[in-house]
């Protein structure tokens, strides 16, 4: 009977167990994650997309105008700055000795001036009284305004020194935020050379590169849609800005300038951007459907895409026959079998089952 008893207790654990595993399985349900798109209109000559970079519409170069070492240095990767704020500055080491000459020379002229002129009211003097010769007159006056002269020079050249000392010193010139930096404290860096790199501008402006088969369809003003690679679902309003007349000798290509009129501080410098142009609305007789050749998939039955059914956690994959046209460059074109604006499964067809949940 004991027997009996343990293992009715033995069978009873197994299936409280058995259970408890089934509870946990259930409440842990894998949801595929899948890439997908929404299905689009085939219109090579109206709409097209170039990729572009982003940057603000005032990059300053910070260098300074001296020669020397860099003493001090106030400068952060990604520091907000105020314009006439301290960056940087230098050791001085030449400027001040160049000033110290100057200042020399300017003793030495003022003195010999000092001399020159004395000898002019001494030479006035002896002539008046007839004491001394016009040629001895004249030689004082040609002596004193030599002086003048090399005296005004030596003072125009401390002022000079003065002002080269001063480009040992690197101030903001704008309010703007650090992007790059190039230098460190104690190197060595010569006039023009670029330390740090100063974001200026309020506005984000995209450059890009256009073919002559369509430069003569983009017009200042033009209104276009730009998407960011790393900004996933958002996208953008802009206006061209700028158009090129002449081919770029580096990208063979006519260098375009957009400006964001709905940017925020997501959009950074150095980003990458899809804009689009829109040259004309394309007649819906005209228009084709096109999917990308990869969410295209193939059995016995034919040719499928995955749906999707719901949004978020409801989400679903349906397998829809569809009837394909040509190859292009963008994809199949589609015949039947689904619409514009549908979304379609675009990764991972091998591993859907009809009817799964996914993730988008």
């Amino acid at each position: 009977m004991k027997n009996y008893i343990n293992i009715f207790g033995l069978l009873l654990l197994v299936s409280v167990l058995l259970s408890c595993s089934e509870e946990k399985k259930k409440e842990v349900e894998f949801l595929r994650p899948v890439k997908y798109q929404k299905v689009g209109v085939l219109d090579s000559e109206n709409i097209r997309t170039f990729s572009g970079i982003a940057q603000t519409d005032k990059v300053i170069a910070l260098s300074f105008r001296n020669t020397g070492i860099i003493s001090q240095f106030y400068i952060i990767l990604g520091q907000t700055v105020k314009k006439g704020q301290l960056l940087a500055k230098l050791d001085n080491v030449q400027s001040r000795l160049a000033y110290e000459q100057a200042l020399t020379q300017k003793n030495s002229a003022q003195s010999q001036f000092n001399t020159a002129k004395l000898s002019l009211d001494r030479a006035r003097a002896l002539y008046e009284k007839g004491s001394a010769s016009l040629s001895d007159f004249e030689g004082a006056k040609n002596a004193y305004k030599t002086a003048e002269q090399s005296y005004e020079s030596a003072k125009r050249g401390v002022s000079i020194q003065q002002e080269q000392m001063k480009f040992g010193y690197l101030y903001a010139p704008e309010s703007g935020v650090i992007s790059a930096v190039n230098s460190e404290i104690n190197e060595n860096v010569n006039p023009g050379q670029t330390i740090a790199t100063l974001n200026a501008g309020t506005d984000m402006e995209i450059n890009l590169g256009v073919p002559e088969s369509i430069i003569n369809k983009i017009n200042v003003g033009d209104s276009v849609d730009v998407t960011f690679t790393s900004l996933q679902g958002k996208s953008f309003k802009a206006k061209v800005t700028e158009v090129s007349p002449t081919l770029s000798s580096t990208t063979a290509t006519y260098p375009v300038n957009l400006i964001l009129t709905n940017t925020t501080n997501d959009v950074k410098s150095g980003m990458t951007a899809n804009v689009t142009f829109d040259f004309g609305v394309t007649k819906a007789s005209n228009s084709k459907l096109i999917i990308p050749a990869y969410a295209v998939g193939e059995d016995h039955n034919g040719r499928f895409v995955f749906l999707i059914v719901g949004e978020g956690a409801n989400a679903t994959v349906k397998k829809q026959p569809v009837i394909i046209g040509n190859l292009t460059a963008q994809g199949f074109e589609v015949t039947s079998g689904i619409t514009k604006g549908q979304g379609i499964a675009t990764a991972g067809l091998q591993t859907l089952l009809d009817g799964q949940k996914v993730k988008l």
